[in-house]
């Protein structure tokens, strides 16, 4: 018998087809927790999915670049070299306005302009200048960095909450595209944060654009926190049995124990552990690359985007959201092999 839940849920999306409770995440788990406590003989219970830390806003992301200008009368000194031109295009009035990832371009143009210019200037006074505009520019490129990494509003989308869950049936095109670009990325971010300013950037603005439609980060969450839950719901059932009437008694098995491992078989293995799979693969293909690209910026991160680090870029924060979701897919395998052991059926880990 289906759940209430279950049943709107097959009534909205698959009037047509007929209602096959496996064929989405919300429906599956659902299902999977009613029919744990349909073979244990017991009432099923759905908890609420565990909160997560809120993409921090972009006001609070993007952080503040220092301004370093030029005396006109040094600017005018050093025509003739690249550096007067990539001055000027900052104090257009585009330049003035300009997104995070054009900041970064122009941030890296400067320090490689400036570099090639020194050699060309005869006046100690303006090379002293340039040396440091050059050195405090090189200290402040990590902000430029995070910005163009991090303050864009394309990420927004990449990790927005409100585009539903990862399939059940795993479409790999988009995790595959975004891991790539996200270990691209995150090779660039490492090149440019030891100085090695030689990168190409063009390829960035692109990435951006593919953020815009690829909701995997979040749809990965929103799955990660439904598994989390059901998970741990069908683990209160199964330590209920455990710790009440036995399933088999001297280690025989009987009907019931039959019907509990057919059901543990076909829905369990069958459904549920593929799906589990499913997320855990994208986890490791995407959230990799991705603490990898926040990990290696710390030393700017804001405090605001901290917490968010921790809570859900982070696999190894023991308050991460991945390391919950390790630990309820361990101690649900654990119940059902405790379970099972009761009649001589223990699964494997």
């Amino acid at each position: 018998m289906l759940s209430i839940r279950s049943l709107l849920l097959c009534l909205s999306v698959q009037a047509l087809a007929g209602c096959n409770p496996f064929s989405a995440p919300d429906s599956m788990m659902d299902e999977y927790v009613e029919r744990v406590a349909r073979v244990l003989d017991t009432e099923p219970a759905l908890s609420d999915l565990p909160a997560v830390e809120s993409f921090p806003r972009a006001r609070t992301r993007r952080l503040s670049m220092p301004s370093i200008e030029m005396g006109m009368l040094d600017f005018l000194s050093l025509y003739g070299c690249e550096l007067q031109q990539v001055v000027g295009e900052k104090t257009s009035i585009m330049g003035r306005v300009m997104q995070p990832l054009n900041r970064l371009r122009y941030e890296v143009r400067f320090i490689l302009a400036a570099r090639a210019c020194v050699p060309l200037i005869d006046d100690d006074e303006l090379i002293a200048d340039l040396d440091k505009a050059i050195v405090s520019k090189l200290s402040s490129l990590p902000i430029a960095v995070w910005n163009a990494t991090w303050a864009v509003e394309e990420a927004e989308s990449l990790v927005t909450l409100a585009k539903g869950r990862l399939p059940v049936k795993e479409n790999n095109h988009n995790g595959r595209v975004l891991a790539a670009d996200l270990n691209r990325l995150a090779a660039t971010v490492a090149a440019l944060r030891v100085g090695d300013l030689d990168q190409d950037l063009d390829y960035v603005g692109a990435v951006h654009q593919r953020w815009l439609a690829n909701h995997t980060v979040g749809q990965l969450v929103n799955s990660a926190r439904l598994l989390i839950a059901r998970l741990s719901d069908a683990t209160a059932l199964i330590h209920g049995r455990i710790n009440g009437r036995p399933l088999c008694f001297d280690g025989k098995t009987n009907a019931q124990a039959d019907i509990v491992q057919s059901m543990f078989a076909s829905v369990y293995v069958g459904e549920v552990q593929p799906y589990m799979a499913a997320v855990g693969r994208q986890r490791d293909a995407i959230m990799g690359p991705l603490a990898q690209l926040a990990a290696r910026q710390t030393d700017v991160m804001p405090d605001d985007f901290k917490a968010y680090y921790r809570n859900i870029l982070s696999t190894h924060d023991d308050n991460s959201l991945w390391q919950q979701l390790d630990r309820s897919m361990a101690r649900h395998t654990k119940a059902w092999q405790t379970l099972l052991e009761q009649c001589g059926l223990r699964p494997s880990p």
